[in-house]
């Protein structure tokens, strides 16, 4: 009897640990469920907008160095898609529930977040928003990259590439975050003020799934036969505008010009399908969250913005030292 209560217990204690780290691995890493495991090293909870895609692991990449670098406990989270704005608000919920000294923060839904992101205002504790940034004053600073001009640059690059008239249509990941908001206005404002002769002809949102962003991609192709580029504004947005390309037999005749980085992207830019896109730099981004997070905790003053900066890529310089720093795979 008390050899198999012992090897009952054994099974149990093994499924349980089996289950949690496979919940740790749906949308998670670094630290414990209950955040702060290291109760002499300051904690701070990251939620970005996204776990899975490439450049979500980058960003945690950089977190995790600079948590290493200044001697911190993060832990980072994100939902598994950008469209989940309910489970993200969740995990916020979640991340203040384990009282952190500071809170890392990319908001899928700005006005979402705003009674948590009060909350967190109220028990003082400092939050630093990064990437799509946050439509309030509470976050201390912003680490992101200039969306408006990075999006403006990618507009210059398609105009350039189509010869300053056609056709384009915008693939963009959400009208909710400041990211994708700001992507599509800098975008749209730059064809407009620069390039009379090119007409935009549709504006879709795919949630950054590629798999919606193919199926919008393919339609607006059958609706403008004669279109000529497609701008995806984020990596998910891109690699659906690639598929559908593919998949409709259309490569060398609609220039695709892309946002963020991944492997899908950089093989599509190494073998033509796409023209080129705009980088952010990742890894610097979630670096320069922790930092700044630091300097909260440690009552410094920081600026509005840390731009993080951004780069465009293509075949002629893909491989160069400087960008192969701020690409991902």
């Amino acid at each position: 009897m008390k050899k198999l209560f012992v090897t009952l217990f054994g099974l149990f204690f093994v499924t349980a640990v089996l289950v949690a780290c496979g919940e740790d691995e749906a949308g998670s890493s670094n630290g414990d469920s209950e955040g702060g495991g290291d109760s002499d090293k300051p904690y701070i909870a990251v939620v970005s907008k996204g776990f899975q895609h490439q450049f979500w692991q980058a960003v945690n990449r950089g977190a995790e160095q600079a948590a290493e670098e200044f001697d911190v406990e993060i832990t980072f989270e994100g939902p598994e898609s950008e469209s989940q704005v309910d489970k993200q608000i969740e995990m916020l919920r979640s991340a203040l529930d384990k009282d952190p000294d500071a809170i890392g923060f990319a908001a899928l839904d700005s006005k979402a977040a705003t009674p948590l992101l009060e909350e967190a205002e109220s028990e003082e504790i400092p939050v630093i928003a990064f990437d799509s940034g946050v439509d309030s004053d509470i976050p201390l600073t912003t680490a992101s990259t200039n969306n408006k001009a990075a999006a403006a640059a990618a507009a210059d690059h398609m105009a350039e590439l189509i010869g300053g008239e056609g056709k384009v249509a915008l693939v963009v990941h959400d009208q909710t975050s400041v990211t994708g908001v700001d992507r599509r206005d800098g975008f749209l404002e730059q064809m407009e003020s620069e390039y009379p002769d090119i007409e935009i002809v549709d504006v879709q949102y795919g949630g950054g799934d590629h798999l919606k962003s193919t199926d919008l991609a393919k339609t607006m192709m059958q609706a403008h036969p004669d279109l000529d580029g497609i701008f995806g504004s984020n990596e998910g947005s891109a690699i659906g505008v690639v598929n559908a390309v593919k998949e409709m037999g259309a490569e060398g005749d609609i220039t695709i010009v892309g946002f963020d980085s991944g492997k899908a992207q950089i093989d599509a830019i190494k073998d033509g399908t796409m023209a080129g896109a705009i980088t952010q730099n990742p890894v610097g981004i979630g670096y320069e969250t922790v930092k700044a997070a630091v300097q909260a905790i440690n009552g410094k003053e920081l600026p509005e913005v840390v731009d993080t900066g951004y780069y465009w890529y293509d075949q002629e310089n893909i491989d160069d030292e400087e960008i192969q720093e701020v690409i991902y795979e």
